[in-house]
């Protein structure tokens, strides 16, 4: 029996494993929209333009709230590690790339610190240029380094915010 192609489009959008690559560049642009203020609108966009379910919307919007949840503690982290550029100077891409890069890399457990290093310079690269990716990969990997292969990552350091000249 030979199904139509919208049928089976459908069955692959339901019933297969959405790429890792995939729903962390969902999930970069639901913190990117939210960083210009953005509304609901975004939502009904990215459903249409990147053909995802509202199931995997949903779940790209869970680990966004999660990380705009600890964006003050990873802004501060951002802060330290480019002591010679000055925050508000770092475009908006490269920002929000490497607060997904610091959130994966200080708070999410299951995924690796090198794919968090790696994926950001991935998402650098696609969605800015090839010298964000340099700047990304280089406080990514100042960040990774301050943290000890014997600390676990929830007893890393996140720097007093209220010291911070923020």
């Amino acid at each position: 029996m030979l199904y139509s192609a919208p049928y089976l489009c459908i069955w692959i959008l339901k019933y297969m494993a959405l790429a890792p690559q995939k729903f962390r560049e969902i999930v970069f642009q639901l913190i990117y929209s939210d960083d210009f203020g953005s509304d609901g609108d975004v939502d009904q966009m990215l459903m249409a333009q990147l053909v995802v379910t509202k199931r995997v919307l949903r779940e790209a919007g869970l680990v966004k709230d999660k990380i705009i949840e600890q964006k003050s503690a990873i802004d501060a982290v951002i802060r330290i590690h480019t002591k010679a550029y000055e925050f508000d100077r770092i475009p908006r891409i490269e920002r929000n790339v490497i607060r997904l890069g610091i959130y994966e890399l200080l708070f999410s457990k299951e995924i690796p610190p090198k794919v968090a290093i790696a994926e950001a310079i991935r998402l650098s690269r696609k969605f800015a240029t090839p010298e964000a990716a340099t700047f990304v990969n280089a406080i990514l990997d100042s960040v990774y380094k301050q943290i000890s292969p014997q600390t676990p990552i929830e007893e890393f350091h996140v720097p007093n915010l209220s010291a911070l000249s923020v």
